[in-house]
């Protein structure tokens, strides 16, 4: 687009991404040296001779262009990096204050949902267009509420939680529909959990497992001068779901279906039995 612009005797500066971008160098997922104590810096040393001309480029790109960040490779996982320092919750914008959402190449992009920034993933060529000043259209989705209440009981963890709830959505169908968890038990999930639910979306097939903004919200509505008396209004969906949190328990689930999720206590049995069921899909217990 640039050689265009050059071509036609324009300036070249003027192409660039209309929207913020943020590129994340995440890794090759091959691992050469293992078990020894420097075994990351030689695994980064050999990614780094192996791509030194892709990263060459990617870092001429990063100055090149305006509205552009590129995360060099060793950071982390591009979803870690997305929810420690790239979500912005809240963008001002010369004194203008909106919400953040993001469109990402990668189909765990939803857990950045679990900041309460609105995301999704998308193919490269979808990104590319909301790059360039594209709008995203999609049909108006059904938005599932899930209220969450009470508290996850000692020992039980966030992976418990997860299979809980992937089996849930599964068992009431939210493919291509926003869910959106709210309720009581919000407040004893810890960013964490929610960020480790949000991340399944994929596998319950929701668009995402959205998280609204809370204390940070609080915060906002006081800076903008709403009161503390402002009524809270009942939320409207187009379906309802409710967990309490306390009768979440340990279990398990296979790698590939985590909706057929196995309580630990009846893992034994579930194990005889499938030892005699016909070859096929896991049936229910419940």
């Amino acid at each position: 687009m640039r050689d265009a612009m050059h071509k036609l005797g324009s300036d070249t500066n003027k192409i660039n991404p209309l929207v913020p971008v943020d590129l994340v160098i995440d890794h090759s997922v091959q691992v050469d040296v293992t078990r020894s104590e420097n075994a990351v810096q030689a695994n980064m040393e050999l990614e780094f001779q192996r791509n030194k001309e892709r990263f060459s480029f990617l870092k001429w790109g990063s100055t090149a262009f305006h509205n552009m960040l590129v995360v060099p490779p060793g950071s982390g996982i591009v979803h870690q990096v997305n929810l420690e320092y790239l979500g912005r919750v809240v963008f001002n914008t010369n004194g203008m204050l909106y919400p953040d959402s993001v469109v990402g190449t990668d189909s765990h992009t939803t857990m950045i949902d679990g900041l309460g920034v609105a995301g999704w993933g998308v193919g490269g060529i979808e990104a590319e267009a909301a790059m360039l000043g594209q709008p995203m259209s999609m049909v108006l989705p059904g938005v599932v509420g899930f209220k969450l209440s009470g508290k996850l009981r000692n020992g039980v963890t966030a992976t418990d939680l997860v299979l809980t709830v992937t089996q849930i959505l599964r068992k009431h169908g939210v493919v291509g529909k926003f869910v959106e968890f709210y309720g009581d038990g919000m407040s004893e999930l810890s960013l964490a959990d929610r960020a480790t639910i949000a991340n399944m979306s994929p596998e319950y097939g929701a668009t995402m497992g959205f998280f609204p903004v809370d204390h940070v919200t609080l915060q906002y509505l006081k800076l903008t001068g709403r009161s503390d008396e402002t009524p809270q209004q009942e939320r409207v969906y187009s379906s309802y779901l409710e967990l309490n949190l306390a009768e979440v328990e340990p279990c398990i689930s296979g790698p590939k279906r985590p909706h057929d999720r196995v309580p630990l206590r009846e893992m034994k049995s579930d194990w005889n039995s499938c030892l005699n069921n016909k070859a096929g899909f896991k049936v229910s217990l419940e």
